[in-house]
């Protein structure tokens, strides 16, 4: 093509997108009506109650007007009725370390076995992530860390003004990382100045969360956690160089990934402000001893959330998860061939398998005792984790830990929403209520790989088509 003719097609892509501002959610909404009925479904509410069959949910004006037992609720008779006995509805999920961007080529860049210079690239998804996230049931997200924010908010705008099928996303600004950082796309903070700077900068342009990593310093992290919270939003962290003590003492709201991965509290040779491997001292901890008791104690006593994202972690245990011909599908053919290359690449020895499985015995035991864990499936790792797909995992992971179905749905719906101050809006089923809703294939309170069986997702009362929107990012996950 010359250049004229480039020219030409660039002329004609901006004069239409000037006179006809595209709409892409209008080939997935697969039910939008003034009133809705869901007759005959069984109800997950979200709030950990049992499940209630047989029941019959009227939406109206994005909102749920009434719930009752099935010839209880008095139906307009201009209502379109949906019949879906042996289905099932549960709130639509909140996602709470959900990533509008992927590890695409992990095992390419890690081939020699050292990132190369500038650093660990990672490809942003602003057109497959939103639509998979959506396909799966999640309704509401957080980005918990932005490598490209203007992308980011600008597929919130889009979504908010009905341009592009996506959930609700509560923005995550850019990382707050110290020196030095293996990603090629993170800033590194200079110092205490630098962290308040970036986070009012952030909230200037829109975001309303943050997140702290891995090599930042105590100054630069209390410092930021202050400046967050006179904003009156939240910070997160994965941490490395401060221990979890230490961001306790220092004011943070939550902490990604749980202890097993992220604490360095109870490594020996731990120096101050520095980064240091934290798996190793984990594998002699027992989860029901002193130490870690102390530490669940601790998180509780200072209201302190932790996120569980159990698929990132599983992907990197031999042998697991199952493999999936619908991840495999959503994938490009190069992000495909990465992963499968990475997951060979697992030793059969790995000390994975044990960790993996402390993780889980923490993460029930600081739920039972009373903390708030949330759920994520943070797709990042080896890539053998997407996004809306990696949500569903993390629910059925949460089961595997020990929770019940009901308790695992519980945690990825309620319970973030309470973290992100919603839950009088969306994560349970009750009337007055956003219609952020699940319309599941099955039983997912009595077999929970059920909640992969997802016919239509309901975004503020308009419903979805869960597998149009899967088919539309068939092999674009690594792409775009």
């Amino acid at each position: 093509m010359s250049r004229w003719s480039i020219a030409v097609v660039l002329l004609s892509c901006a004069c239409l997108a000037l006179t006809q501002p595209p709409n892409d959610t209008t080939p997935f909404i697969s039910t939008h009506a003034a009133v809705i009925v869901l007759n005959h479904v069984r109800v997950i509410d979200g709030t950990g109650a049992a499940a209630k069959e047989n029941q019959t949910i009227m939406i109206s004006d994005g909102k749920i007007q009434a719930i009752g037992s099935s010839g209880t609720v008095m139906i307009p008779a201009n209502a379109q009725q949906m019949d879906r006995t042996g289905y099932t509805v549960i709130p639509g999920l909140v996602g709470m370390h959900n990533h509008l961007y992927y590890t695409n080529s992990f095992s390419v860049q890690l081939s020699k076995g050292d990132i190369e210079e500038p650093g660990l690239a990672i490809v942003e998804l602003p057109f497959s992530a939103p639509r998979l996230y959506l396909a799966a049931g999640v309704t509401t997200m957080r980005t918990t860390g932005s490598l490209e924010p203007y992308t980011d908010i600008k597929i919130k705008e889009r979504i908010d003004a009905g341009l592009m099928p996506g959930p609700k996303i509560d923005l995550t600004a850019p990382y707050l990382e110290g020196k030095p950082t293996f990603f090629a796309q993170m800033h590194e903070l200079t110092g205490v100045d630098d962290a308040r700077r970036m986070v009012d900068y952030w909230a200037d342009e829109g975001m309303t969360s943050y997140k702290a990593y891995m090599n930042i310093t105590r100054d630069e992290l209390g410092a930021a956690i202050q400046e967050a919270h006179a904003r009156h939003f939240k910070l997160t962290g994965h941490l490395c160089s401060v221990t979890w003590h230490e961001a306790i003492a220092l004011g943070i709201d939550d902490f990604e990934h749980g202890p097993v991965f992220t604490d360095t509290e109870f490594v020996g040779d731990k120096k101050v402000d520095e980064c240091a491997r934290g798996t190793k001292s984990w594998m002699t901890l027992e989860v029901s001893g002193a130490q870690v008791q102390g530490l669940i104690h601790e998180l509780i006593e200072h209201h302190v959330a932790v996120t569980s994202t159990l698929p990132v972690f599983e992907a990197s245990v031999p042998g697991r998860p199952k493999l999936q011909k619908r991840v495999l599908d959503a994938m490009s053919a190069e992000s495909a061939q990465s992963y499968l290359i990475a997951r060979a690449r697992v030793p059969l020895d790995s000390p994975m398998t044990s960790l993996f499985k402390k993780e889980l015995e923490f993460e029930l035991a600081f739920a039972k005792a009373g903390g708030l864990l949330l759920a994520g499936p943070d797709p990042t790792g080896n890539g053998g984790v997407l996004p809306g797909f990696g949500d569903q995992r993390e629910v059925e992971l949460l089961v595997e830990a020990g929770f019940t179905p009901v308790e695992a749905i519980q945690i990825a719906t309620m319970n973030g929403a309470t973290y992100l101050g919603q839950q009088d809006h969306v994560g349970s089923i009750a009337v007055g209520k956003q219609a952020d809703l699940v319309l599941i294939k099955g039983d997912p309170s009595k077999k929970i790989e059920d909640i992969e069986n997802v016919e239509t997702v309901f975004k503020d009362g308009v419903g979805y088509d869960s597998q149009k929107l899967i088919e539309s990012v068939r092999g674009q996950v690594g792409i775009r």
